[in-house]
């Protein structure tokens, strides 16, 4: 049996055909069955690579000067909000006018319109589109839903992404998008959110005509001592409202913890409720019946 030829050992994990061509390599041995092809012009020795940072990992090498991962590609390297399987986000890569977009399978390609790049460091050094312009490109993919937990996620967190104003500004510079969704779904952004889930549960429980709630507010004992922060209060019902997305109570500690957490937000005088995965499933009806019984039991009336 021929043993292969070692690649040369300055070679990435991921590289450009050119790139080894130029280093000694043959055509042949670039055809090996030890390297994978996950993009025209690019060999990598990792066998797969399936999650969208693997792919844009495994595509940098062919980026143009230029080029740079864009729309949810975005939201993804940088562990954000993304619509939820069965949904996948794609490797979108983009360039501004003059420079050329890429035409290749597996890749999402747009030239943008001419405008001063304001292209950051994502992982590995890879370029991305600044988080604010990218949260306006996905304008076009996404539904309401999943915007508004986009803007929530870029307005969380004690140093945001962005602020409600600069969306608002990059919309008005940009324009809006298929009938003006953007702006509705700004409306619809709170800061604070920690999670899509809490998003899609706080927009599930207003459309269903219960009072809008306020994000992750502290809540304190009646001598002032904090209790916990909570991710949906009805302060005026004393109704507090949690996404718990554990399947299973694996770590028996943390349970613990957060069983002594949850009695001390009742013995604070609130009613909690814990909304669970399956609450959520099909049209939410569950989780908006369990908390319109809470909040029917603090004395709110429909339509008061």
């Amino acid at each position: 049996m021929t043993r292969r030829r070692p690649l040369p050992a300055d070679l990435p994990e991921r590289f450009h055909v050119a790139e080894a061509l130029e280093r000694g390599s043959s055509r042949t041995r670039l055809r090996a069955s030890d390297l994978a092809a996950p993009f025209h012009g690019v060999r990598s020795r990792s066998p797969g690579d399936d999650s969208i940072l693997e792919r844009c990992q495994a595509y940098a090498p062919r980026l143009a000067e230029g080029q740079f991962f864009s729309h949810e590609t975005v939201f993804a390297l940088r562990g954000l909000s993304t619509p939820e399987w069965p949904y996948t986000p794609r490797v979108h890569v983009s360039a501004h006018r003059p420079a050329r977009e890429p035409r290749t399978r597996g890749v999402v390609g747009h030239r943008l319109q001419t405008r001063e790049p304001a292209i950051e460091a994502g992982p590995d050094g890879m370029p991305i589109e600044n988080a604010v312009r990218a949260w306006r490109q996905c304008g076009r993919l996404w539904r309401l839903d999943d915007l508004v937990a986009g803007a929530d996620a870029l307005l969380a967190g004690r140093e945001p992404l962005a602020t409600v104003a600069g969306l608002d500004a990059e919309i008005t510079r940009m324009g809006d998008v298929r009938s003006g969704i953007l702006r509705r779904a700004l409306s619809l952004a709170r800061p604070g959110a920690r999670s899509p889930r809490e998003t899609l549960l706080r927009l599930l429980l207003t459309r269903h005509g219960l009072p809008e709630p306020d994000v992750n507010i502290d809540i304190f004992t009646g001598r002032g001592e904090f209790v916990a922060e909570v991710d949906l209060v009805f302060e005026r019902w004393r109704v507090a409202v949690e996404y718990d997305g554990r399947v299973h109570a694996e770590n028996s500690r943390q349970f613990a913890r957060d069983a002594d957490r949850w009695a001390a937000i009742r013995e604070a005088g609130w009613d909690h409720v814990r909304i669970l995965s399956h609450h959520l499933r099909a049209d939410g009806g569950s989780a908006v019946s369990l908390v319109r019984a809470a909040l029917i039991r603090a004395g709110w009336r429909p339509g008061h």
